[in-house]
């Protein structure tokens, strides 16, 4: 990543196919400049050690969706997409012996270490792309990632099948992303992010290129057809699909997500499952 890269200015919008190096890159671009904003807008709602699956205030607490906490004592866990360790902090909570946080940001990263300063538990991190994980086959207990990586990754396949390498033969995967029918909708919180514009179907990654037409800002869609077919195609089982409905009592606006749209259409897919025994 350049300098001038990361002082461009977004010029345009493409729907395109992105690479895996130009979208990790897009990707650290984007978090490098937002991450100071994010964490003062957000960090509230996200607490220094909770896990939080979206911005409908979900919290793995509540749905269990990587087991119940007491089997993660003693694990090992890798949350991929940390940001400033949240999740991973509150996993150290329950129990598991190690968690390992990977972020494409360094500046995410950054906020980690001022969090694990203030409340005094450190979360062990690494600056890596989820497309190729620095980690030993077999290496995690479990693996997670709420709005990681894995909705800005063109290859979900390629990407689950890295994840899936990692993880040991009866070990769980949890992953947040933005609900596949939002791609439909302009990603507004009022009235005119509850008309349908986009097809379903269209599954080119919104682009955002600066002048000379390098990527940004990548986000990549899947169908939750495709997201079924690539956690099979992994070798893993599905075991639940979540969509979290929103809390009356919810009133954050969090981009394109609201109170209003999140009484009308979901907001957030949760997709759980677990690598066969013997795998």
């Amino acid at each position: 990543m350049t300098d001038d890269l990361m002082d461009a200015a977004v010029e345009r919008i493409a729907r395109r196919a992105p690479g895996a190096g130009e979208s990790a890159s897009a990707s650290r671009v984007w978090w490098e400049r937002e991450a100071d904003d994010y964490q003062a807008e957000h960090g509230a709602f996200l607490g220094d050690a909770e896990f939080v699956w979206g911005p409908e205030g979900l919290t793995e607490s509540a749905a269990r969706l990587l087991g119940d906490p007491a089997d993660l004592a003693g694990g090992r866990v890798l949350e991929i997409g940390c940001g400033a360790g949240q999740c991973g902090r509150w996993l150290r909570g329950q129990g598991a012996t190690e968690v390992v946080g990977i972020d494409v940001s360094l500046r995410q990263l950054h906020h980690s270490r001022r969090i694990d300063e203030a409340t005094g538990c450190r979360l062990a991190t690494a600056q890596a792309d989820a497309q190729l994980l620095p980690f030993a086959d077999a290496a995690f207990d479990a693996v997670c990632s709420s709005y990681g990586a894995f909705p800005f990754i063109p290859d979900a396949a390629a990407a689950l099948r890295e994840t899936a390498r990692v993880l040991r033969p009866g070990g769980r995967l949890a992953f947040s992303v933005s609900h596949p029918v939002r791609w439909c909708f302009p990603d507004s919180p009022g009235e005119e992010g509850l008309r349908v514009r986009d097809s379903y179907f269209d599954r080119r990654a919104y682009v955002e290129e600066d002048e000379q037409g390098r990527a940004l800002y990548v986000e990549s869609h899947q169908t939750v057809g495709d997201w079924v077919r690539a956690i099979s195609g992994a070798g893993l089982f599905l075991t639940d699909l979540v969509e979290p409905e929103w809390p009356a009592d919810n009133t954050e606006v969090w981009g394109g997500w609201s109170p209003l749209r999140g009484k009308l259409i979901p907001g957030t897919a949760i997709f759980a499952a677990r690598k066969p025994e013997g795998a």
